[in-house]
């Protein structure tokens, strides 16, 4: 075959196949091990093959350049690459894919790598060789991985990484209303990402999940002409399993990211605790009833009220607030009671904020965007910076989502890239002072007009009812083709009456 077909062969199984094929290879596992291990299984494997490759790629660079590099451990730790020791590299896994030593050998390559790179200890999966894990479609998955491979090109696309988060997803869905903890729709992510802007900075996030905002925020840097180490990464998970994702996730982008030594609790334990932040984002749990409060009723966090001990999301919102510094901007999802509730506190903590002039902006988002729970949320963008801006002192940009999106499944709806663009365009031009209000989806608002309304801040009560476009069909000729359509659906309304009469009395029930 000419090299030129073979090429494009690959490059299209890259664009079009290779994430579902690995699903696919996942699925299958689905009826021998719990969900929550099959993810474990086929994450870690995902890790395993990228590093490898990464090692790989540098390690035949320095052959061709003949130096007698290629096993000098600083030439791949120079270049942010993880040391993989012979016996650990994937053509050991490989050749073992279809004997009843593939599991072991799995083990002892996570072990090896984890013994070579400290910033891994205590982080990679070793429980590939344990009896309920079918070793014949394990082995089916390694082949999958055996052969692909990550590209040496930087324009072309990171088939793992982008595995990696495809598999995160399908996981979310699958788990439904656990998935929460590990993973936020991409939509949102990118949404909360166009909005607050990270160019550069540090950047947080105190309940990361598996790092998607942080990936998300290396992709708008990358996308805007930046680099990766244009931004620094700080973030905290409680979950131990998911913290290991997390490190896992970010290290097959080459993000380097502070996460901290071990997962722990934001509020009993914060990890960054001198550390302030220019940008700030997170999707904390919703209505968290069980968060402690009652024992940091005296935390110097809670500038701007104490929170309620019942619930966590006034708790999130002044944590993340008091990380920021003098100019940062942040942006969190909340339930929409946030914006309403007067309950113990909620509302004075609420109108400090507004009074305070950091709140830059509210949207109300549609529902069915998350797979762990039906229920709308917004998003509240803060700002410490606005009130010295002349475009946006003293007003909130009120964002009404609700209409926008499409679902993509029966119970799933998505924010697509236009829906995204019109979301954080609002915000590009509220920032510029170049606003055009939309009837039904846009307006800036004064803080005495929220004071007005008792600092509620739900967008509908400001952006008002978007104009109906006015109906050119005259009033008599819809009357009759509506009730044409009517005496049809009567028809056939008394066609399936008759049809039932009919079956009830063949069986003996007349009616």
């Amino acid at each position: 075959m000419p090299r030129g077909k073979k090429k494009q062969r690959v490059a299209n199984t890259q664009e079009i196949g290779f994430e579902e094929k690995i699903w696919q290879a996942a699925n299958k596992m689905r009826g021998h091990i719990d969900a929550s291990e099959y993810k474990n299984v086929v994450l870690g494997l995902i890790f395993l093959k990228y590093i490898s490759d990464r090692f790989d790629q540098r390690h035949t660079e320095l052959m061709e350049e003949g130096e007698d590099f290629e096993e000098d451990r600083d030439e791949y730790e120079a270049d942010g690459i993880f040391w993989v020791p012979r016996d650990a590299r994937w053509e050991m896994v490989a050749a073992a894919a279809h004997t009843p030593e593939v599991g072991k050998t799995i083990d002892n390559a996570m072990r090896r790598i984890e013994a070579e790179n400290d910033s891994l200890k205590g982080i990679l999966p070793k429980n590939f060789a344990r009896q309920e894990l079918d070793k014949r479609m394990l082995g089916d998955v390694v082949d999958l991985f055996t052969n692909v491979r990550i590209a040496g090109d930087k324009n072309t696309q990171d088939v793992l990484g982008r595995t990696y988060e495809y598999c995160l997803a399908k996981f979310a869905e699958q788990e439904g209303k656990n998935a929460g903890e590990f993973y936020t729709p991409t939509c949102i992510v990118r949404t909360l990402v166009e909005i607050v802007q990270p160019y550069h900075g540090r950047v947080y996030d105190p309940c990361c999940g598996s790092g998607g905002m942080f990936v998300q925020s290396a992709k708008f840097v990358e996308h805007h002409a930046g680099k990766i180490s244009d931004i620094s990464v700080f973030g905290q998970e409680s979950n131990p399993t998911t913290w290991k994702m997390a490190k896992m996730n970010l290290a097959i982008r080459g993000i380097e990211a502070d996460l901290g030594a071990h997962s722990a609790d934001t509020f009993f334990d914060d990890l960054h605790r001198d550390k302030r932040f220019d940008f700030v984002m997170a999707n904390p749990p919703f209505n968290d009833s069980d968060w402690g409060g009652d024992r940091l009723r005296d935390d110097p966090r809670w500038d701007y009220g104490v929170p309620p001990v019942g619930n966590a999301n006034f708790a999130w919102l002044q944590h993340m607030v008091h990380h920021l510094n003098d100019r940062g901007r942040m942006g969190m999802v909340l339930a929409n009671g946030s914006l309403s509730s007067q309950q113990s506190g909620e509302g004075d903590i609420r109108v400090n904020l507004v009074r305070d002039d950091v709140v830059e902006g509210i949207i109300a988002l549609p529902d069915k965007l998350f797979y762990s729970t039906g229920i709308p949320v917004c998003l509240w963008i803060i700002d410490k910076a606005k009130k010295h801006r002349m475009t946006e002192a003293g007003k909130v940009l009120f964002v009404d989502a609700r209409e926008l999106g499409t679902m993509v499944s029966r119970r799933l709806r998505e924010l697509k890239d236009d829906d995204i663009a019109k979301i954080s365009g609002a915000f590009d031009a509220f920032r510029k002072g170049e606003l055009e209000e939309e009837k039904g989806f846009s307006t800036a608002v004064i803080l005495d007009e929220v004071a007005k309304q008792d600092y509620i801040l739900t967008p509908g009560r400001y952006v008002g009812i978007a104009d109906v476009e006015e109906d050119e069909e005259p009033f008599d000729d819809k009357m009759k083709r509506l009730t044409g359509e009517l005496a049809k659906c009567f028809e056939e309304s008394n066609r399936l009456q008759d049809e039932i009469r009919r079956n009830l009395e063949a069986i003996g029930y007349g009616m």
